[in-house]
């Protein structure tokens, strides 16, 4: 360790990391598909974790089978590479999405690799079963599992999916760090899930586990021992004399006689003395690891874990109304279009899975509703009434960041209103909670900017007052709508278009040059082409790539069907689209608003992180956001490819990534992506350039490439990028918070592009009592400031809702880069709730009985170290299980 006085603002950028993620952790199954750099061949958290979510959803699919569809077979999938997007068109239909799914197996992922890299995780031995504290290791998993189930109860399911890859992390863990393998055992432990009943058979403490190895490889320093122990790791706890240490090159205790370790992380000898044992490690934690996602299954049932998991190609129903007296069409409009996509999606796979509504006026705003049943939610929706209020402004903001809370991640949120923001303090927090939830927010506005008139006033109002609306629309990648009463319910029908999963279309150049086409590509794997324009608009026209053009005439064209109402046109392409590049130029008054979607199965996920590629951790640290000065890699995730393509279907290939200033379009950078782990993952990685993280600026990824034919590829990310000036971190206690409590919570900013001044502004929703220690930071270049905060939970909070803290850095005195936030989203639990959590009265899961004759394996090979093409003919628990592989 270093020394205490040595301050960290005279380390730099990769000692300050190295400082945060590494020294000193305990280790563990290396942490995500990153970490193949440096140990190949390994098998990860990230692999072990979506191997196992993939197995139970199969097996899920091949007891549920689709209303009107044939059931799966189990022999289609033996002896192939099991991926997310074929298991969705088998079971579904070719065309739905497995990308909500994926998204929400990446937070579990992600949430499990993070165990290893968060500080209030990565030094705890009980958390990774170290140290021999196997008990409290286990507790500690058992826990974690039960609170997974109580946030999945209460509708919570990113609180749930936090958890649950914290749990699934240990429980990985104490097959890599144990010797359970060594015991020769080839299951999961009978016990491990089950509290009422004791680990057995464990080393005492003056038991001697470990001879001295001077190797990197240790095959054989625990003769003939016969009692459950663990590696020791660094120097907290001290390792006691004749113990095991962890190992690795990393791990300080491996120094100290008896020398060498027991772990078995990986397939590098530099990390792990048992390396040899990895595979049979990583085999029994896979099967512990699809025992886990079993429990969960029979626990919530299928429904319930078909949501925490996010098994459904459906879009969520979000809708944020204005009540006030003028919102009588806007309403029934928005009553309309719930009732209309209530009645068509009902029994199919796209029939919304969650509902939200949030009502406003001013001064209030909320309660908010929130549920999974149709009817309970147009009941809620059709008791809404225009009344009061009439005068401008409201609390629009407040009304959204409520929704943004409980609606599901990668989710489009609607919001009705005929008035400008009163709570526009509130819109870069907004902007930044709609990049953090990635969701899409379109405001549909029946008030034209310009417009003196309707509403009663208070005072005269700015034309720029609807400024909030557009920059959380844009950090968003919405869009704001103005439109008339007459034509409402006409315009709203967008509402059901956006639901589809539809994709924007990248235009060259973005933003409409009067005189001047802009163009967008259309490729063979698109359906469904829209031009949407709205504005003060005198003509447009549209051309082809074959050269046939279509005007703003209303009606059917040579290329499509044109609508219009008022100030807003609809131009529907006829199917299938012509491939290749398209032209479009408007003539308007001012600037008009042009967006080109189109359904499509190819579509892409993305993260950022800093690429950690030394030490007991190698793998990629997960970052929201890219922060300035901070080395940064992209990593793309594809959806929608096919696994096994034809002739005629060849496989898409994407070459590299364009970034632009956002909005006016300018090329801030073109960087390469290259593949990373197998190929049919899908997976692909880019240094972003430094250029591009020298200054706090927002930019738009898009990916280019070709298909299989040669014919170009295009597609943007749903939401633009934004620099953070700084790395902003908040912390808080792993579980859940009870009423009359007080948690503490810690703070941590880093600055890695130069000096910085700056305040701190902290706040959380509901209203709770929060204070700071940590109110400005003047930070050194590579400075870092830590702070803690308390949050006080009133004895008369309601359970299960939701807490969330922000904080947010504002530069002072003029100093650059826009403010940095932070949240942290906390559950609060019922006095009974928390004591069944933390005292489990029942079992989490019964010992495994094996009720048929033991298990064949059939094997379909590995690809590129993973854990891919693998098939298990199990016992489990009576139970028949098929491994795959799911995407990052």
């Amino acid at each position: 360790m270093l020394p205490a006085e040595v301050p960290l603002s005279l380390l730099g950028p990769s000692t300050l990391l190295l400082l945060q993620l590494l020294l000193p952790s305990t280790s563990a199954f290396f942490p995500n598909i990153w970490s193949l750099l440096a140990a190949p061949g390994s098998i990860t958290h990230q692999d072990l974790t979506e191997e196992a979510a993939l197995n139970v959803t199969l097996q899920l699919f091949l007891e549920q089978p689709p209303p009107g569809r044939p059931p799966l077979h189990l022999e289609d999938f033996v002896g192939r590479t099991l991926l997310a997007d074929d298991l969705f068109a088998a079971y579904f239909g070719p065309g739905y999405s497995s990308r909500r799914f994926r998204g929400a197996l990446g937070e579990v992922a992600r949430a499990n690799a993070a165990q290893d890299f968060l500080p209030i995780s990565r030094n705890n031995p009980d958390l990774h079963f170290d140290a021999e504290r196997l008990v409290q290791g286990r507790s500690h998993l058992v826990v974690a599992l039960r609170e997974t189930l109580v946030a999945a109860r209460a509708l919570e399911y990113t609180l749930a999916r936090q958890r649950l890859g914290a749990a699934l992390h240990a429980l990985q863990d104490f097959y890599s760090h144990s010797n359970w393998v060594e015991l020769g055992e080839q299951q999961p432990h009978p016990y491990l899930l089950w509290p009422r009943h004791e680990l057995w058979s464990l080393a005492q403490v003056g038991d001697p586990t470990c001879s001295d190895c001077e190797e990197l490889s240790c095959p054989r320093n625990m003769p003939e021992f016969t009692h459950l122990t663990s590696g020791y790791f660094g120097t907290y706890p001290p390792k006691p004399p004749g113990k095991c240490s962890h190992g690795g090159h990393f791990d300080q205790s491996s120094s100290q006689p008896p020398r060498g370790g027991i772990n078995k992380d990986s397939t590098s000898p530099s990390f792990s003395p048992h390396h040899m044992l990895h595979p049979q490690a990583a085999d029994v934690a896979l099967l512990a690891s699809i025992e886990a996602f079993s429990l969960l299954r029979s626990r919530l049932g299928d429904r319930g874990f078909s949501r925490l998991m996010d098994i459904t190609p459906a879009s969520s129903l979000s809708f944020v109304l204005d009540t006030t007296g003028s919102m009588g069409e806007e309403i029934n409009a928005a009553k309309i279009q719930a009732r209309r996509i209530m009645e068509q999606r009902r029994g199919s796979p796209v029939e919304p899975v969650h509902y939200v509504l949030v009502p406003f006026h001013d001064p209030g705003f909320g309660p908010v509703f929130t549920s999974s049943d149709p009817d309970s939610f147009w009941q809620q929706l059709n008791e809404i009434h225009a009344l009061g209020g009439g005068d401008e402004p409201e609390m629009c903001l407040s009304a959204l960041e409520l929704a943004l809370l409980h609606t599901p991640p990668l989710s489009d949120i609607f919001v009705f209103t005929d008035a400008s923001p009163k709570d526009a303090f509130l819109t870069n927090r907004v902007e930044s909670l709609t990049r953090e939830r990635r969701c899409r927010v379109t405001f549909l506005v029946t008030e034209d900017p310009s417009r003196i008139h309707g509403r009663a006033r208070r005072e005269v109002l700015s034309p720029l007052r609807f400024e909030p609306y557009e920059a959380v629309a844009l950090a968003s990648g919405g869009e704001v709508i103005f439109t008339k009463d007459q034509h409402i319910q006409d315009v709203a029908g967008i509402v059901g278009e956006s639901m589809a999963g539809l994709v924007t279309l990248p235009l060259e150049p973005p933003v409409i040059v009067p005189g001047k086409p802009c163009v967008f590509t259309v490729d063979r794997l698109l359906r469904k082409v829209t031009v949407r324009l709205h504005g003060d608009i005198s003509s447009f026209w549209i051309r082809s790539p074959t050269g046939e053009s279509q005007g703003q005439e209303e009606g059917m064209g040579p290329l499509g069907h044109t609508h219009r109402f008022g100030q807003f046109w609809m131009v529907t392409m006829t199917d299938p689209p012509q491939i290749g590049t398209w032209e479009l130029q408007v003539a308007a008054e001012g600037t008009p608003r042009v967006r080109v979607q189109a359904q499509t199965s190819l579509d892409f996920l993305f993260c950022f992180g800093i690429p950690m590629e030394d030490g007991p951790h190698p793998g990629l640290y997960p970052l929201s956001q890219p922060v300035a000065g901070l080395q940064t890699q992209l990593l793309v995730e594809l959806t929608g490819r096919v696994s096994r393509p034809t002739l005629e279907d060849s496989e898409p290939h994407f070459s590299h990534v364009v970034l632009r200033r956002i909005p006016e379009g300018t090329e801030l950078g073109r960087v390469s992506l290259e593949p990373v782990g197998p190929l049919e993952r899908g997976l692909l990685a880019a240094s972003l350039p430094t250029r591009l993280l020298s200054t706090s600026v927002p930019f738009s990824l898009e990916l280019i490439g070709q298909d299989g034919g040669g014919q170009g590829l295009h597609r943007a990310a749903p939401q633009p990028c934004m620099v953070a000036p700084v790395l902003l971190e908040l912390t808080g206690p792993p579980g859940f918070l009870a009423p009359g409590s007080k948690a503490p919570l810690s703070i941590r900013i880093t600055s890695f592009s130069g000096p910085q001044d700056l305040d701190l502004r902290t706040g959380v929703s509901p209203g709770f009592a929060l204070s700071s220690n940590l109110t400005s930071a003047r930070l050194a270049p590579n400075g870092s400031a830590w702070g803690r905060l308390w949050l006080e939970v009133p004895g008369s909070a309601a359970p299960n809702c939701v807490v969330m803290v922000t904080v947010t850095a504002v530069g002072q005195r003029g100093s650059p880069g826009p403010p940095t936030h932070a949240f942290l989203r906390l559950l609060v639990l019922a006095q009974e709730q928390l004591e069944a959590s933390a005292h489990p009265a029942g079992p989490v899961l019964p010992p495994a009985t094996p009720a048929l004759p033991p298990s064949t394996l059939v094997t379909g090979g590995r690809a590129g170290g993973g854990m891919a093409s693998k098939a298990w003919w199990g016992t489990l628990g009576g139970m028949l299980f098929l491994l795959g592989l799911a995407s990052w």
